[in-house]
């Protein structure tokens, strides 16, 4: 186990000297401290977007690999983690300024299909179901169902989503009223297919790697986050977002994805800055520690996954913070987490009468 300790995650910090570009680029930005999606959104638009354009030209064979090596390697080991947790931010808070509001359209409809993301489905699935019902029973996403240190109970999650993900929410916007957010869903996944029907028949290998597999690379690592971010729940208390969601601190991941490992900050209150969350943790610290939440100092949801998957206790164990010493040994806090990770039994439904 650990003591809490100095948090080393990211914060902002008010530039000393602003550059020119930042003062041009701040221009249209709705907070300041969201400047380093602008420099990430200029990067993106500057390497892969051309690549991706390339992709489907008639180049000579070796050309065509070789952009394709270089678009693989940028799109999936730098750029994926940072543009989809943006993506994350900016739905929960736009990013350009209502006077340049259709700006906010870039992201989803042309840069998010080379990362796998349709077009209004991660918006509507995110605000319109997951944030609303918090894992909980209506959730068509909610972990809470599923044995999650299972393989096999993680593989029938996965494949629920792949094959029936877009229904799923689709049917629950229905039947919830969201109309709105039910056409965007439709008019975004719909676009998606109709773009990768036509692209097809002008170069299928190109239509493939630049669309189709991020589509499918993206949905697999969203559901393995998810998985993660909910694999701790009281089963006693299932709605208490201290206790059916995780926070990652002191890692790497938090500067590069902007925090993310903040997920139960993130529940409690959805709409705070990335840039709050390690102050907002300190300052509720006492809270987190009261309500027994799980948090891990030093890894994030990918070591959470695999140790998950490899029942190794131990190692989550080792990372756990100990909040005010609550605990008095590893063995207390592995029948902790132990205890968290059982598939919790559905309530059947009231029988009309």
């Amino acid at each position: 186990m650990k003591v809490l300790t100095t948090l080393t995650d990211p914060v902002y910090t008010e530039p000393v000297a602003p550059t020119r570009l930042d003062t041009f680029l701040l221009r249209f930005c709705q907070d300041k401290r969201d400047l380093p999606f602008l420099y990430l959104l200029l990067e993106i638009s500057a390497t892969l977007l051309p690549m991706a354009v390339a992709l489907f030209l008639p180049l000579p064979g070796w050309a065509w690999w070789s952009v394709l090596v270089v678009y693989l390697g940028l799109s999936t080991f730098y750029f994926k983690g940072p543009f989809g947790l943006m993506l994350h931010c900016t739905s929960h808070r736009i990013l350009f300024k209502k006077k340049y509001g259709w700006m906010n359209q870039y992201i989803p409809w042309v840069i998010g299909p080379l990362f796998g993301q349709t077009p209004e489905t991660y918006y509507t699935h995110h605000m319109g179901m997951h944030h609303p019902e918090n894992n909980l029973p209506d959730d068509e996403s909610s972990t809470m169902y599923y044995q999650r240190d299972s393989w096999l109970s993680f593989g029938h999650y996965l494949a629920d989503f792949l094959l029936l993900g877009f229904p799923k929410l689709f049917g629950y916007l229905s039947r919830t009223g969201k109309t709105k957010f039910k056409w965007r869903a439709f008019k975004g996944e719909l676009a998606f297919i109709l773009a990768c029907v036509v692209l097809a028949f002008l170069n299928l290998p190109a239509t493939f790697v630049v669309l189709i597999l991020p589509l499918i690379v993206a949905r697999i690592v969203m559901m393995l986050g998810n998985w993660s971010q909910h694999a701790f729940i009281d089963g006693n208390d299932p709605a208490n977002c201290y206790t059916n969601s995780v926070t990652c601190i002191n890692t790497k991941y938090n500067h590069k994805c902007w925090n993310d490992g903040y997920h139960i900050s993130h529940h409690l209150k959805p709409a705070l800055h990335w840039t709050e969350h390690p102050n907002h943790f300190r300052k509720n610290v006492a809270e987190y520690a009261r309500q027994e939440s799980v948090v891990f100092d030093g890894i994030h949801f990918l070591h959470i996954f695999a140790y998950l998957m490899t029942r190794r206790y131990d190692l989550l164990a080792r990372n756990f913070v100990n909040l005010d010493g609550r605990y008095a040994s590893d063995v207390e806090i592995i029948d902790l987490l132990k205890a968290r990770t059982q598939r919790i039994a559905r309530v059947p439904e009231p029988v009309l009468a």
